[in-house]
């Protein structure tokens, strides 16, 4: 696809980048020359100007353009871009927008200006951190099915009862309810078979109904006690949002920003939440606030070093806490990794796959619509929600009866809003949402998950 991305900051970026290795053919515009030298390393097409410009998009070829992303840190910037993009090809058009006030209009703006999307990197990542927060022993959550199902990546602990336990052998235990999708042990990345034992130290991703996470975390050993006081370092956009939707669920939320101004805008927003004026850096400040007490700890701070330090010292004040910390640096993020810093959100990812997500659903084969994708284990393997809207090579017959490719598993079906965990006598049929796990890159057709041999058989 033929792809133009305005805005060449961290998001733009990390866009161009995954798309690029997706095979597509992208064009970046940036006013800055020094952001486009960096782009210009990714084999893509860079132009200097400015890209509200109907000239500058036109040089830039959005005439042949099938999608539009703007994704500069002005939101003015990038709903004028789309909106120009939009009336001079007719392509799909993205546009990140930041502001609360724009957001709480998406609906109006979306419907005026024609945009094909509006990402909220804030708001996305509050939603994320939320995630987090009501399961606390799961290290990533993903949903799929419109909420009826769950991914979560979990750690299995020392003396669990799965150390030693082969697949099979979990499946009768968990009554087919559960099913283990990806086992990270080191550097190999498993999707597990009949044979595949489970050990201890395992990092696994298990897909199951959001009703069945507490019954399993207690059954593995795993902490599940509900998260009741949370602590917000840092009183920006995100904490803004996250507060919000915690309140909304009955959490008590304390925000500790050092910001006079901003602590009496946040005490009129939030009138629920306690706002407390403050250095979150100050360890003084934080015990007086009652930090070993706390049941979540989220590092939200706009410096990335200074969350991963608050995050270690959360750990040795309240070691039993839910920790998550905020950070934007891939560097930052590699030294961090084996720290007891809890789960780390990347405002600047988490973008880039909201918006790799709709591009990917746009490549869509006339028999299924690619509804989510999600990239795990370090972008090793990828998670992708179908719905199959047509007949098509992989319905009809049982799972067992597929030549499904190695590295593939067939995680999850949805049928009229039931979940099935599929066994090989399940079949996929017309009208089902289906969960695929893939070491395979870039699947955009769910014909894709079965042997070339095959497809080329029956012709898909």
């Amino acid at each position: 696809m033929n792809i133009i991305i305005v805005g060449c900051g961290k998001v733009g970026f990390t866009l161009a980048k995954s798309l690029t290795e997706e095979g597509h053919d992208i064009t970046v515009i940036d006013n800055k020359a020094e952001h486009l030298e960096a782009a210009q390393a990714l084999d893509v097409q860079t132009l200097l100007g400015n890209g509200t410009s109907f000239k500058i998009q036109e040089e830039a070829g959005v005439s042949e353009a099938d999608i539009f992303i703007a994704v500069t840190d002005q939101d003015e910037v990038n709903l004028l871009s789309c909106l120009v993009a939009g009336r001079a090809s007719g392509c799909k058009t993205v546009a990140r927008v930041r502001s609360p006030q724009y957001y709480e209009e998406i609906s109006y703006i979306k419907q005026v200006m024609g945009t094909s999307l509006i990402i909220n990197p804030e708001y996305a990542t509050a939603m994320e951190i939320d995630h987090l927060i009501r399961i606390p022993s799961a290290m990533e959550v993903d949903t799929f099915a419109k909420g009826r199902v769950e991914l979560l990546k979990m750690k299995v602990p020392e003396g669990s009862m799965l150390d030693g336990m082969s697949v099979p052998q979990f499946s009768f235990v968990f009554n087919r309810e559960i099913l283990i999708c990806i086992i990270e042990r080191g550097n190999e990345c498993i999707v597990p078979n009949g044979q595949t034992e489970i050990r201890a130290g395992d990092l696994m991703y298990v897909i199951m109904p959001p009703q069945s996470a507490r019954k399993f975390c207690e059954a593995i050993r795993l902490p599940f006690k509900p998260i009741k006081n949370v602590m917000l370092l840092g009183g920006g956009t995100i904490a803004y949002y996250l507060a919000k939707k915690l309140i909304a669920n009955g959490m008590n939320v304390k925000i500790v920003e050092k910001n006079p101004d901003r602590c009496e805008t946040l005490s009129e927003m939030l009138p629920k939440a306690q706002i407390v004026y403050g250095d979150a850096t100050d360890h003084g400040t934080l015990l007086e606030e009652g930090l070993p007490g706390m049941d979540a700890f989220v590092a939200l701070t706009s410096i990335d070093e200074e969350n991963v330090f608050l995050s270690l010292y959360a750990n040795q004040k309240a070691p039993k806490a839910k920790k998550i910390t905020k950070n934007s640096r891939i560097d930052l993020k590699d030294i961090a990794i084996d720290l007891p810093v809890g789960s780390m959100v990347s405002p600047k990812e988490i973008t880039a796959e909201y918006i790799s997500r709709f591009v990917r659903s746009q490549q869509n084969a006339y028999s299924a619509q690619i509804e989510a994708v999600y990239r795990l284990a370090d972008n090793r393997v990828e998670a992708l929600e179908f719905h199959l809207t047509e007949e098509c090579a992989v319905t009809g017959k049982t799972l067992m009866e597929l030549p499904i490719r190695q590295g593939i598993l067939v995680c999850c079906i949805v049928r009229d809003g039931k979940v099935i965990t599929p066994s090989g006598r399940d079949r996929m049929e017309k009208g089902d949402i289906v969960i695929v796990c893939t070491t395979h890159k870039n699947i955009h057709d769910i014909t894709y998950i079965l042997e070339e041999s095959y497809r080329k058989k029956v012709g898909a």
